[in-house]
Order: C-alpha cells, then sequence, then structure tokens
C-alpha cells in the first residue's frame, strides 16, 4: 500500500444513510495492510509526546513498532503492561485532544492514528485468542473494588497483575459501568469488546460478584474489618442525573441521558427481543452538548425520531469529540446552538408538548475559561417536541459516602482523594475517577484506577 507520510490512512465507516437505522458499530477500523501501512508513519521519536499526552502513558512508539512489523501478540503485550482495556480505548478515548495532539508527525500532517492502531491490536488479539499475561505468584494479600466501570477494572487489572488477590463488587446484574449501561452498541459494541476486555480482566484472576451494592449489602467497613480485605478502592462512577430545575421537567416524556440510555444500552430497548419500554418520539430534544448527548441524540435517532441537540454555547464550545459531532451530524441531527431550554410544556396527561427556549449569546469567559453565555432579552420561542432528553452531567450516588465513616466528600458529593494515588481521608481506602472527578472520560477514570493501584501496592509493600 502506497503511504503519504503527511495524510493518515482512512478508516471505514458504515454510510450515514444505513447506520443511522441500525446499530451496528459505525467505525469498521484498519485491516492488517491498512493498520501496517499507517504504523510506518510513527517518527519513533526518542522523546515521545504521544506517551506524556497519555493519561495511561502506554509505550506508544513501542507498540506501534511491532504493529509495523507485522508483530501483533508482540504488540498486544506491550498495550498490556500499561492499560487493561485496549479495545475499549482505541474506541472512545479522546485521542485527538491527547496522545494525538501531541504527535510530532502532526505538526507538519496528519497526526498518527494512534487510536485506530491500537483498537486494531486489541480487536486482531481477540480474534487470535491472546490473553493478556498473568502473575507468576499471589502475593497473599486481598483488595476490595467497588465498581466494574473503566477505574475500577484498571485498578484490579493492575493489582491482580502484581498479584493482589482482587475482587470487584458490581451493584447491578452486569459488569461494565458505563461502558456496559453508558455508551451505544453503535460506538462500543457490547459482547464482542466489551465483554471479551471484562473476560481478560478476569483471566488475570480477578472476582466480579454482581448484584452487591456497597452501602446496603454490605459496607466499606465491614469489608476491611470482617471480610479480610486489606485495601479498598472505589470507582463506583457518577450515575447521579443533573436536571435544569425548569418548569414542566417532571412531565412524561422527560428522561435523564443516563436513564434513556441504560434502557437502551444495558437493558436492550432498542432491539426488539426484548420487553423493555422506551419512548422512542417523534420529535425529540436533547438538551446538552457533550459526548452523553452524542449518544442520547444518536440513539433516539436510531429509534425513528427527529432529533434536535440543543446548547447553550456555539459549536466552537461543544464539549463532545469532533468525531462524535461529526458522526450526529452526517446522520441528520439538527443542532440548535446558542439556545437554551427556559420550561417545557405539556397536555392535560402531562405529556410533552413542547419545549420553550431563548436565545444566547457569548460574553466574557467564566471559570471554565469558555464564553458565557447570555440571555437574548425578548427572544424566546417553542420548539414543539414530545420527548426531552436531559443531558448536563451527572454527580456521584451519596450511597456509599454515607454509610462510611471517615471518608470525606466536597460540596458536589465527590470523593475527596489524592490525585496522585488515589488516597482518601479514610485509611486503608483509594477512590478514583468520576466519584473523585464527577463525570469525566473512560480514559481519564483509567488513569485513576491505575496510580490507585500503585498507591495501594505502595501501602501494603510497606
Amino acid at each position: 500500500m502506497e503511504v503519504d507520510v503527511l495524510k493518515r490512512i482512512p478508516v471505514r465507516e458504515q454510510d450515514p444513510k444505513v447506520r443511522a437505522a441500525n446499530f451496528e458499530e459505525v467505525c469498521l477500523g484498519y485491516n492488517k495492510e491498512e493498520a501496517e501501512a499507517e504504523a510506518t508513519r510513527c517518527l519513533q521519536c526518542k522523546n515521545p509526546q504521544c506517551v506524556k499526552g497519555c493519561p495511561v502513558n502506554i509505550d506508544i512508539p513501542g507498540f506501534i513498532k511491532e504493529v509495523a512489523a507485522g508483530n501483533v501478540e508482540a504488540a498486544y503485550h506491550v498495550i498490556g503492561k500499561y492499560s487493561a482495556l485496549p479495545a475499549v480505548c482505541g474506541r472512545v478515548c479522546p485521542q485527538e485532544s491527547q496522545c494525538e495532539a501531541k504527535c510530532i508527525r502532526g505538526i507538519k500532517g496528519d497526526a498518527v492514528s494512534i487510536g485506530k492502531l491500537e483498537r486494531y491490536v486489541a480487536d486482531t488479539a481477540r480474534e487470535m485468542g491472546i490473553k493478556p499475561e498473568k502473575a507468576e505468584k499471589l502475593n497473599g494479600k486481598r483488595v476490595a473494588v467497588i465498581g466494574s466501570g473503566p477505574a475500577g477494572l484498571t485498578c484490579a487489572g493492575d493489582l491482580a497483575r502484581l498479584g493482589y488477590e482482587v475482587t470487584i463488587f458490581e451493584a447491578l446484574h452486569k459488569a461494565g459501568g458505563v461502558l456496559s449501561y453508558g455508551i451505544p452498541e453503535f460506538r462500543l459494541p457490547k459482547e464482542r469488546v466489551v465483554d471479551a476486555e471484562i473476560e481478560n480482566v478476569k483471566s488475570l484472576g480477578v472476582k466480579i460478584e454482581t448484584n452487591v451494592v456497597i452501602g446496603k449489602s454490605t459496607t466499606i467497613d465491614e469489608l476491611l474489618n470482617e471480610e479480610g480485605f486489606d485495601a479498598v478502592f472505589i470507582g463506583s462512577g457518577a450515575g447521579l442525573p443533573r436536571f435544569m430545575g425548569i418548569p414542566g421537567e417532571n412531565a412524561n416524556g422527560v428522561f435523564s441521558a443516563n436513564e434513556y440510555l441504560t434502557r437502551s444500552n444495558l437493558m436492550k430497548a432498542f432491539d426488539d427481543d426484548y420487553d423493555t419500554p422506551i419512548i422512542a418520539g417523534k420529535k425529540v430534544a436533547v438538551v446538552g452538548g457533550g459526548n452523553v448527548a452524542m449518544d442520547a441524540a444518536r440513539t433516539a435517532l436510531r429509534l425513528g425520531a427527529e432529533v434536535h441537540i440543543v446548547y447553550r454555547r456555539s459549536e466552537e464550545e461543544l464539549p463532545a469529540r469532533v468525531e462524535e459531532v461529526h458522526h450526529a451530524k452526517e446522520e441528520g441531527i439538527i443542532f440548535d446552538l446558542l439556545t437554551n431550554p427556559t420550561q417545557i410544556f405539556t397536555d392535560d396527561a402531562g405529556n410533552v408538548t413542547g419545549m420553550e427556549c431563548i436565545r444566547m449569546e457569548l460574553g466574557e469567559p467564566d471559570g471554565s475559561g469558555r464564553r458565557r453565555p447570555v440571555e437574548i432579552k425578548g427572544s424566546e420561542f417553542t420548539i414543539e417536541v414530545d420527548t426531552v432528553i436531559m443531558s448536563l452531567g451527572t454527580s456521584p450516588n451519596p450511597l456509599i459516602s454515607s454509610t462510611t465513616e471517615g471518608l470525606e466528600v466536597n460540596r458536589r458529593k465527590c470523593i475527596v482523594a489524592e490525585e496522585s494515588d488515589g488516597h482518601t481521608t479514610k485509611a486503608k481506602v483509594y477512590a478514583g475517577g468520576d466519584a473523585v472527578t464527577g463525570a469525566a472520560t473512560v480514559i481519564l477514570a483509567m488513569g485513576a484506577g491505575k496510580a490507585a493501584a500503585k498507591g495501594i501496592d505502595e501501602f501494603l509493600s510497606k
């Protein structure tokens, strides 16, 4: 294959008109020839900046060198030293603002497609039956991990590789956390990718117990004092949705994005073989501009609705990945930008009939560095909709913090923990991911899980 070193090898995708009506994966990934060609574009820098842009510090030039040489197994084991979830990360990490943003090749051309190469390695290794390398022996120490999302799986995987006996306690009936309930099938296939990655973590010796709600089924103090665990990691995520507090928000047909996506992703409402109810809606407004908003909007579209993204800032400020916004537009989602809802209208039965909005303009930057949206007086208008999905972020469920004495939380109910090692204000208890930061990305949660695993190991090795 002929390679222009300044241009990345294009990745194949489903046609927008076809994929808008199905839940199959949008991006089809690289084949062997494409991956090896793209890998040759890597400069193999002696001081690789891409590694500094990766929250889990993967040896990116190291694995890409193996891809270029056709050594998939070697490439997989290079990645495996740093990441327990390469097939997930290759799909959902915002590489364009992390590793690829630092890529030296990207200064005078396109950055190397690091994420697509990581996905290729993970997918090919899975097809070849390659498994991660286990610890040679156990060290006799036991660690409990609360939550089986990206932070919990990463922490558990790293500790298992170091010889710890690790048990994950998951509140839901299925492991995976946000990977299972939050991210749609068309972005992250569940059986083929998520379940397979979880099985890889289990192959390291990690046990997973589902339907265990910490704070009700048992407590952190009981895990430490009665069940014989030497340390606990809290990676329980942030599953409590936020709302606007506007009139009509309790109407029939108003969902949090969390509930809407959980019904579709975890409970398979999109699949006719399942009985899970979901309001498909004919005209749907999704309020918010992050990746979760794009996921909810693209799910509603596939269920047959006309879908509007309603966001109070401009396109430049959209927090969603550029790729997700691009895909949403290709599929026909309408973006109502510089627009903010003020109330939701209902009929006599309490069902949504419309949403009043007001036009916005951007003022001076606020604390986040983004320009503050300001209402334009007298610019109110109504959108006729029958379903509204609120995607305004999430915060941690207070159940764990309220049942654990000595565990400090901040005003947003997030657990207070050291960024460097995940240690909380309670002895032997560590935390990371969305339970500490509030809603963030999969890879940042993984980075926190990795830091906590290192912190736990240092503590228990004393």
